[in-house]
């Protein structure tokens, strides 16, 4: 798989912030169940490594990657964690070098042209838009596909159930990021019914 490939698995790629490693396999199960195969765990608390160990080793539906991923030291422990992919908010030449070197299939973090024409001058074409809604929302990703018609892009930051599709309805964007899908309540009480039920409404999202 490479990271265009990625953005056609489905239409929402849940970007989940998990304390609890336990949780991460019922969780990761509910989602693949929905329809949302490509699950992003986020390196901001302790126990996502662990969460995407567990999810790479006991989920097989599931296609799990690490994102938050803002040094070259986070690209390789999620590599060995068992990422099948990454995610960065921003981009740097040395944390595009270091993603590259692990071998997965990344997306890295863009909020402006130039910044797109940096990484494209790389042959790198599939990135992930952030802060979406902050940096300009669906209008700015529906101008960039005129200048810049060779990139696709997941949007993430501010994506809701309400507004993905008018992202989603763009020739330009493969997927969204939603961090909707696992509310802290549901993680917290277990309810991966209602985690599922999102997922199927999210995965229907597809115009």
């Amino acid at each position: 798989m490479n990271a265009r490939e990625l953005l056609d698995l489905a239409p929402v790629v849940p970007v989940v912030v998990l304390d609890d490693p336990d949780a991460a396999v019922p969780m990761a199960e509910a989602l693949v169940a929905g329809g949302l195969p490509a699950i992003e765990v986020t390196l901001r608390t302790e126990g996502a490594l662990a969460a995407i160990e567990r999810i790479a080793a006991g989920v097989p539906g599931a296609v799990v990657g690490a994102g938050t991923i803002v040094t070259p030291e986070d690209a390789e422990r999620a590599r060995r964690a068992g990422a099948a992919f990454l995610v960065s908010p921003g981009c740097t030449p040395r944390l595009r070098e270091a993603m590259t070197g692990t071998g997965l299939p990344f997306l890295p973090g863009v909020s402006s042209a130039t910044e797109a024409m940096a990484l494209l001058e790389h042959g790198i074409t599939a990135m992930k838009f952030f802060p979406a809604e902050a940096a300009g929302g669906a209008a700015y990703l529906k101008a960039l596909g005129g200048p810049l018609p060779g990139i696709r892009f997941c949007p993430t930051g501010g994506v809701t159930q309400e507004n993905a599709s008018r992202y989603l309805a763009l020739p330009n964007v493969g997927c969204v990021g939603g961090t909707w899908l696992t509310p802290a309540d549901a993680v917290r009480d277990g309810d991966w019914a209602r985690v599922e039920e999102m997922a199927r409404k999210a995965a229907a999202l597809r115009p």
